[in-house]
């Protein structure tokens, strides 16, 4: 079971991972596509917000339109009732005349004439029978026939006693198109007559003044059987029929109404007073036209700043593809070893990673330098080590008296040469640090008490060469320290000391307190020890030794010249 499993864990990660490597597949294209992406990711919101607010504000444009052509409809509508309730309280005054009360009918006429001589009123009076008793139109006693709006007449004789406004019609006497306003009324035997006063209808262009109307707009005062009382469109004739006849008899407000394929806007406003509608209309397409034109220009801007964008990404894709090319070329360059020159680049990241491969190239090829010569380095110090470990055989067997004094001895030189050869590695780059090596060194033979070991000297850095010779010296100086001087019994020092001298590096090696009865005058024999001092230092380091016998122990001073020494820090 646990096989089972393991292996089906096996087989979905496997599979999980193969359909990642298929989406990261499907994932990868060129430069110009992400950049494309980016930019109608970028573009197409905002595109789409700028339509959203455009359309919010066309709304609201609307809307104040639609306000501004309510008010305008109603401004035209309060000028008719205000000139029709005008020309109502002149028939009231010119009613309560005493002329028309004695029928002394050209006495009312001259009175009439002259109230009415500032307007574009006339004054009528009608009998029950339709005639024309008067008419200020014409000089007076000129023959009348009747009324040419007969019914408007009888509906004003019926009307129990209220005004009444006409429609539109034709008047006989005026010639043109007319509407009366009728005031009913009796004389004092009881007869019916009417008082009318009459207007042109083209005296209401005032009230549908085309130059109050937006552009493209046009309104009509309408009366109450559909024909036209006055436009302010020429091509909408007083007296014909309203070409809008699906425009309801009663009602205000906006709406859109379709007429012989034509679609138009129309706002509507009704008289109570006078049971006549005001009209204004403009086609759909003028209304809606700037509102075309400002979609239509933000779609070719969209579209004009998209393609300049895209564009614009194509060439930098260009651009960085042409970088990136050129950078995997110096890649492939850097991976064969070849040197590579920096590359300059209109795109500061990819100069940047020219230059970095640049360096790192330069860094390779100073790196294999290095190698090469750390291997020649190894190669030379490994025939040295060889060299300084069969001489440590020969001398070890040469002075040994026993198999178990060479081993002893050959062991603590080799042990001696390893920390020696660990300080070098740990410290390579910067030097060995002379103090510890000194430590390094002795640390084997120092006694209990560590006051009996004095080290003394400024910070001193050595080159490893130079370092692997002095800490083999100072081995030897120790063992032999050890056998024979001060290091041999229990009250001995020794005092290391060193310093910096014009000449070089000055190091002092000094034994106090040796027992030497009993022992060479020579403490230190002519083997390995006087072998390392002697020729390994004089020979080496061009180093100049001094060695001086004292009553209580040897020293030793030894100078390393700077040459010996340059490389060191």
């Amino acid at each position: 079971m646990t096989g089972v499993t393991e292996e089906g864990k096996r087989r979905a990660t496997n599979s999980l991972a193969a359909m990642v490597d298929r989406a990261r597949h499907g994932l990868t294209r060129p430069f110009s596509f992400y950049l494309t992406s980016l930019l109608l990711v970028a573009i197409v919101p905002a595109f789409i917000f700028s339509l959203v607010v455009l359309k919010r504000s066309v709304d609201a444009q609307e809307q104040v339109i639609t306000s501004l052509l309510q008010a305008s409809t109603g401004s035209v509508t309060r000028i008719v009732e205000r000139d029709i309730e005008g020309m109502l309280t002149t028939l009231k005054v010119l009613s309560t005349s005493r002329a028309i009360e004695d029928d002394n009918l050209q006495a009312f006429y001259e009175r009439a004439s002259t109230a009415l001589a500032q307007t574009d009123s006339y004054l009528i009076v009608i009998d029950r029978k339709h005639d024309q008793r008067l008419n200020t139109r014409v000089p007076f006693g000129t023959a009348l026939g009747k009324g040419s709006d007969s019914d408007s007449i009888e509906r004003a004789f019926t009307n129990s006693g209220a005004p009444l406004v006409s429609n539109v019609f034709f008047g006989k006497t005026a010639g043109k198109w007319v509407f009366n306003v009728y005031l009913p009324a009796k004389l004092s035997t009881g007869e019916d007559y009417l008082l009318a006063l009459t207007q042109n209808a083209e005296n209401m262009a005032k009230a549908v003044n085309r130059d109050t109307l937006s552009p493209g707009w046009n309104a009509a005062l309408v009366d109450g059987a559909g024909k036209v009382i006055v436009s302010s469109d020429a091509a909408v004739k007083a007296g014909e029929s309203f070409f809008l006849d699906k425009v309801p008899a009663i009602s205000i407000g906006v709406r859109n109404i379709k007429e012989n394929g034509t679609e138009y806007r129309v706002a509507t406003e009704f008289s109570v007073i006078t049971g006549w509608r005001i009209i204004a209309w403009a086609p759909r397409a003028i209304v809606d036209a700037p509102a075309v034109w400002s979609f239509l220009w933000l779609s070719l801007g969209g579209i004009l700043f998209a393609g300049i964008a895209i564009a614009g990404s194509l060439a930098i894709a260009r651009l960085l593809s042409q970088g990136v090319k050129l950078v995997a070329e110096d890649a492939r360059r850097l991976g064969a070893g070849e040197r590579i020159e920096p590359r300059p680049h209109m795109i500061a990241e990819v100069e940047q990673v020219s230059a970095a491969l640049a360096r790192a190239a330069a860094a390779r090829t100073k790196a294999e330098g290095e190698i090469r010569f750390l291997m020649r380095e190894v190669a030379h110090r490994s025939k040295n080590q060889l060299t300084v470990i069969q001489s440590m055989l020969n001398q070890s067997v040469y002075s040994a008296e026993s198999a178990a004094d060479f081993a002893d001895s050959f062991r603590k030189r080799i042990a001696g040469l390893a920390r020696s050869t660990d300080l070098m590695i740990a410290n390579a780059a910067q030097g060995v640090d002379f103090r510890e090596l000194a430590q390094n060194q002795l640390q084997p033979f120092t006694p209990d008490d560590p006051r009996r070991v004095i080290f003394s000297g400024p910070p001193l850095r050595l080159d490893t060469q130079i370092a692997q010779t002095l800490g083999m010296a100072l081995h030897e100086l120790a063992t032999n320290a050890t056998k024979y001087g001060a290091l041999a019994n229990t009250t001995g020092v020794v005092k290391l000391s060193w310093s910096l001298e014009d000449e070089g590096i000055a190091i002092r090696w000094r034994e106090e307190g040796a027992d030497l009865q009993g022992k060479p005058s020579d403490p230190i024999r002519k083997g390995f020890g006087t072998l390392v001092l002697e020729r390994m230092l004089g020979m080496a380091l061009n180093a100049v030794l001094e060695r001086i016998m004292h009553a209580d122990g040897i020293e030793w001073r030894i100078i390393v010249p700077r040459q010996a020494g340059e490389d060191a820090p």
